[in-house]
C-alpha cells in the first residue's frame, strides 16, 4: 500500500450529504476484478449526462477539479452498502484524503485497508475549507498526516485526529497482510507449540 505522510494538492470542493457507494461508483462499474480504470466512473451520475457527455458544472469536471487529490465533502459521506470498489474508484481517480463531517462505517474501514485518508472535522470547519479553497482559485493545499495538520493556500492551519493505529497504518503503507506479519515470530511460536 502507498504510504501517506504528507500530500500538497488541489482539493476539490463536494458540499452534498449523504453521498452513498452507490453515487461514488454505480454498480454496473463493478464487474472487475481489477482497481485499475474505475477512477473514470467516479462519480459517474453527477460527472456525465445520459449520453456520457460531460457536466460542466461538476467540480472534477473542472480544470483545477481534473487534477483533485483531496475532497473536501458534507457529512456521512460513503454511506449505504459495503462496496470497496468505492475506495478503489476514488484512488484511481487519484484522490488520496476525504475531508468531511462523518463517514460511513465500513467505508471508513475500507479506506483504511487501502490507503485513503479520511478526516473527520466539524460541520462548520468543512464549510470553511471548501469556502477557503474556492476563494483561494484551487491553490494547492498541504494535509500534513505526521503532523495532522491541513494548511490552506493562505498560511491558515487546521489541526485534525486520526485514529492513532490508522495514522500508523497509513504512515507506514501497511495493509492488513503487512500488519500481520508484524508478529510473525509469534505466529511462528504459536505454530510450533503444536
Amino acid at each position: 500500500m502507498e504510504k501517506f505522510t504528507r500530500l500538497t494538492a488541489v482539493a476539490a470542493p463536494l458540499p452534498l450529504a449523504n453521498v452513498d457507494t452507490d453515487m461514488i461508483i454505480p454498480a454496473q462499474y463493478m464487474k472487475a476484478l481489477s482497481r485499475s480504470g474505475l477512477g473514470r466512473h467516479l462519480f459517474q451520475e453527477l460527472r456525465y449526462t445520459m449520453d456520457g457527455a460531460e457536466r460542466g458544472d461538476f467540480i472534477l469536471n473542472h480544470n483545477a477539479g481534473r487534477t483533485a487529490r483531496i475532497l473536501i465533502a458534507d457529512r456521512n459521506f460513503g454511506c449505504g452498502s459495503s462496496r470497496e470498489h468505492a475506495i478503489w474508484a476514488l484512488t484511481d481517480f487519484g484522490i488520496r484524503c476525504v475531508v468531511a463531517p462523518s463517514f460511513g462505517d465500513i467505508f471508513s474501514n475500507n479506506a483504511r485497508k487501502n490507503g485513503l485518508l479520511l478526516i473527520r472535522l466539524p460541520d462548520d470547519v468543512c464549510v470553511r475549507l471548501r469556502e477557503a479553497v474556492a476563494l483561494a482559485q484551487f491553490a494547492p493545499m498541504t494535509v500534513d498526516l505526521a503532523e495532522q495538520r491541513i494548511t490552506l493556500a493562505s498560511g491558515e492551519s487546521i489541526a485534525f485526529d486520526v485514529d492513532p493505529d490508522d495514522r500508523r497504518t497509513l504512515i507506514e503503507g501497511l495493509d492488513d497482510i503487512d500488519r500481520t506479519m508484524r508478529h510473525e515470530a509469534a505466529i511462528a511460536r504459536f505454530e510450533a507449540s503444536f
